[in-house]
């Protein structure tokens, strides 16, 4: 059964100092290619000092607002995913709706790492869904609408003498608006789950209520993010075939038949080198990591800004989002992609 909502609009955002991978991997003592040889990274861009994971998320909302034709105040939802929030609490979707103008939204948080976006979507569409119709807006068809938002300032959360982490990881934000679309365009198949026997596999070790901060955990590096690299290699060589193969067979289709897979992409190779195990295409997938390292939550919906921004689907074409990320945790939704630009 179609879902009579999609994507409306998208923005992206991302801050202004751009660090190359020649230069990282001369401060780590590599050899100059060493980081891009291995993830095909070429760059990733840190947030400057005063700017917290609002005021890039804040950034990347106006932008696809703009793109759907909407002002903040018709907003009725803002649902934000990230691992690297201004503070435990307040949420950081309260921040930018503050930030925006956004006083007729309800606004929160999902914590599922750089699944977050996917889930993000998927909580907004139920709730959407669930909600009466709203009043006449100015565009063709009325509300309701939600804003989701991926965001990460990982740089602060680093150890830049570890090579594993500080060589994939960058900041930056991207957003999309979610709205009522016409048939028979919408989401055709949603799915998510979890592992949470694997919760150790990538994480920030400190800061929460079982490590809070102390001098000790700040000597130990224990608020930076501590990853198994083999393991989580091991994870998205599993799961992005299954994310497609679930997805394809939920919509009674077949890999071949989607225009456009986007992708988490942790480490752009090996993502891009997976496509013959999910039955895909290279074409088919949308790579940007190259240009921004691991955003995190941001890192599928910046790849789908980029792709969109490249016209890489067409209205009637099939796009298929998978997200996987820490918990572990993984995502899908596949979307009839609708008759807007």
């Amino acid at each position: 059964m179609t879902i009579p909502y999609a994507i409306r609009g998208t923005g992206a955002y991302l801050p202004d100092q751009r660090i190359t991978s020649t230069e990282l991997s001369t401060g780590l003592g590599l050899d100059p290619g060493w980081i891009e040889n291995r993830t095909g990274i070429r760059a990733r861009h840190r947030a400057a000092p005063d700017q917290a994971a609002s005021d890039l998320a804040a950034h990347a909302a106006r932008r696809a607002l703009d793109a759907a034709g909407l002002e903040p105040a018709d907003l009725d939802l803002i649902v934000l995913g990230t691992s690297t929030p201004d503070e435990l609490g307040p949420a950081t979707a309260c921040r930018v709706q503050a930030l925006i103008g956004a006083h007729r939204a309800a606004a929160f948080d999902v914590a599922a790492a750089c699944t977050g976006f996917v889930h993000g979507l998927q909580t907004a569409v139920a709730l959407l869904a669930a909600a009466p119709a709203a009043g006449p807006r100015r565009t063709r068809f009325g509300g309701p609408y939600a804003l989701v938002v991926g965001v990460e300032v990982y740089s602060r959360f680093l150890d830049p003498g570890d090579r594993a982490t500080s060589a994939l990881f960058g900041d930056g934000a991207a957003a999309a608006v979610l709205g009522p679309v016409p048939a028979p365009y919408g989401i055709t198949a949603m799915g998510m789950g979890a592992d949470g026997t694997r919760a150790g596999d990538v994480l920030i070790p400190a800061g929460g209520s079982r490590l809070p901060a102390t001098a000790r955990t700040l000597a130990a590096l224990d608020h930076t993010i501590h990853m198994d690299g083999s393991a989580v290699r091991s994870f998205i060589t599993d799961i992005l075939p299954r994310l497609v193969q679930d997805a394809t067979e939920a919509a009674g289709t077949k890999p071949a038949d989607l225009a456009l897979v986007v992708p988490h992409q942790p480490n752009p190779r090996l993502v891009a080198a997976l496509a013959p195990a999910a039955g895909l295409d290279p074409g088919q997938l949308a790579i940007a990591g190259a240009d921004v390292g691991n955003i995190g939550a941001a890192s599928l919906p910046y790849a789908l800004h980029r792709a969109l921004g490249e016209h890489r689907a067409r209205p009637g074409d099939q796009v298929l989002l998978a997200g996987f990320g820490a918990g572990l945790t993984w995502a899908h939704t596949l979307i009839t992609w609708p008759p807007f630009d």
